[in-house]
């Protein structure tokens, strides 16, 4: 294409490139500029020169050599103006330099590298980095940093591994200054329940919790929050199982702290006729579970000293530790049907939960024939919390597991649930239950690392009915991102975690949901220092 403009400047000539003549053409309207030509021209010159301006600044900025001639700069602008750099970016450099890795050996004892924000700030601008430079003296910091943050909060995660399965020296008292009130005081040897209550226990007329634990502070708090939310109290039985050691300082509390007018049990595992006859499953699976977690990763110094892995790593292994996975308190519930072979019903409870409502509502859930009513977590506003599935628990890399479970089901809670030990005694949940731990300790805890939950997935898979969330709000006990009014307003809350609400490291914010139901002024709490905060 051709343009031929007229000496008089009054017509402008396009010329096709085959030959073909359009005439185009333009009046200019004299040889007389207006005065809104030149405004309009001007207009359009300051745009093009501000355009210019910032795209020489920019290339200032990134280091480049300034140009010193139009045509430099158009070299620049074109390329530009189509999309497209023809020379190497900052940010480029930058990324090479900040993937490629680095030896922290090499960072320890080095003064040279900032220890802070301001300390990089402040050389950057001594120093006039260029972009690598620049990009080689973040990388280190934000390496240095990166190590000691590691190396913090393994340190925290050993400190709350430590804390969480130490037992308080004030429970300890207590549990001591019980045992010596039971050998000393006939009113804390009482009968429990009380000889004309006896037959309530297998009355299936009555709501009946089932609660095993060895910390008598705690199953004290759950059986209170029960009984003071009750409104039919009268039809509450509570039996409480515990082991030997603990049974005359938890016969102790309850004789001396009666719960009229609900019904409350106090019973060692030894007592029940099942428990004491012939080979014991759970026994056997205990015994075997704590050779191998004896020995599980090398103990905790070994742990901590793995220099690959990631701190929530650390801490899922720390945690597979903990003595509460080898505790018969844990197990126990997956033998409810031999234990209590009367009841139709009942609700079982962890001792770290709270209860905020009357639970009598509980025996009037339709379970549509399935065995256990729980809570499903794999869905609700605390994305942390509620965001649990099969995946989550079990090792689907293991063939086994692979092959018989989806990873993406929903699971489900321990802590509150309902079951139904007429339709359980229909199936073979407690024997799947025990072979499935066998094969866990056969592939040296390869299926699952942690506690009773996993093989309860297992055992119970197909056998759940989902309920109501308002009935078991989860996660108290290891984030604190829940907030007071939230926990308050559901109708049971469980500290599950670490931060169990009568250790130190409790959540300060939460812990008065648990306290309001300890007595601080009773003799025995007091006397063994154990405070509100």
């Amino acid at each position: 294409m051709q343009l031929h403009i007229s000496p008089s400047l009054r017509h402008v000539t396009v010329l096709q490139g085959k030959g073909v003549r359009e005439l185009i053409q333009v009046k200019v309207g004299g040889k007389k500029v207006s005065y809104r030509m030149i405004l309009y021209s001007l207009l359009f010159f300051t745009f093009l020169l501000r355009f210019v301006f910032v795209l020489s600044t920019v290339d200032s900025i990134d280091g480049e050599t300034r140009c010193s001639s139009l045509g430099c700069l158009g070299k620049r602008i074109g390329p530009r103006l189509l999309g497209r750099r023809m020379d190497q970016s900052v940010p480029e450099v930058m990324y090479k330099v900040l993937e490629q890795p680095i030896d922290k050996d090499e960072l320890q004892g080095r003064t040279d590298i900032p220890q802070t924000l301001e300390e990089f700030m402040a050389e950057v601008k001594d120093s006039g980095f260029d972009a690598r430079s620049f990009a080689l003296k973040l990388r280190e910091m934000v390496s240095l940093m990166e190590e000691r943050t590691r190396t913090a909060k393994i340190q925290e995660y050993l400190y709350r591994h430590v804390a969480s399965s130490s037992i308080p020296k004030q429970l300890h008292c207590l549990a001591l200054r019980l045992a010596n009130e039971h050998s000393t005081n006939a009113a804390a040897r009482l009968q429990l329940p009380s000889a004309e209550l006896v037959p309530a226990l297998v009355d299936n007329s009555y709501y009946h919790f089932v609660l095993a634990s060895d910390n008598v502070l705690a199953a004290a708090v759950v059986a209170t929050s029960i009984v003071h939310n009750s409104l039919r109290p009268h039809k509450f039985v509570i039996h409480i199982i515990t082991d030997r050691k603990t049974y005359y300082p938890m016969q102790a509390w309850f004789s001396l702290h009666p719960l009229t007018p609900a019904i409350v049990e106090v019973k060692a595992l030894h007592h029940f006729d099942w428990f004491s006859k012939g080979k014991v499953p759970v026994l056997e699976a205990m015994e075997k579970d704590q050779k191998v977690r004896s020995q599980f990763r090398g103990g905790s110094s070994a742990i901590i000293a793995n220099n690959t892995d990631k701190p929530k790593v650390i801490a899922a292994k720390l945690q597979a530790l903990s003595p509460k996975y080898n505790s018969m308190m844990n197990h126990i519930r997956i033998h409810l049907p031999e234990l209590f072979p009367s009841l139709n019903k009942l609700v079982f409870l962890d001792d770290d939960i709270v209860v905020q409502t009357d639970l009598s509502p509980l025996w009037d859930i339709d379970l549509n024939g399935k065995v256990n009513g729980a809570v499903e977590t794999c869905r609700g506003e605390d994305k942390y919390v509620m965001s649990k599935k099969l995946k989550n628990y079990l090792n689907f890399s293991h063939p086994l597991i692979a092959q018989h479970f989806n990873p993406e089901e929903c699971a489900w809670a321990y802590g509150m649930n309902i079951f139904d030990l007429e339709a359980w005694r229909k199936t073979n949940i407690s024997n799947t239950y025990h072979q499935w731990l066998e094969q866990n300790l056969k592939s040296d805890l390869s299926l699952w690392q942690l506690g009773t939950l996993p093989p309860g997935l297992i055992a119970f898979h197909g056998h759940v009915q989902a309920i109501d969330p308002f009935w078991h709000m989860l996660g108290l006990g290891y984030q604190e991102n829940t907030s007071y009014e939230d926990a308050e307003s559901a109708g049971v809350i469980h500290f599950n975690g670490r931060a169990k609400p009568w250790l130190d490291i409790a959540f300060p914010q939460l812990r008065p949901l648990w306290a309001k139901y300890v007595d601080f002024s009773d003799k025995f709490v007091k006397s063994c220092h154990i405070r509100a905060a």
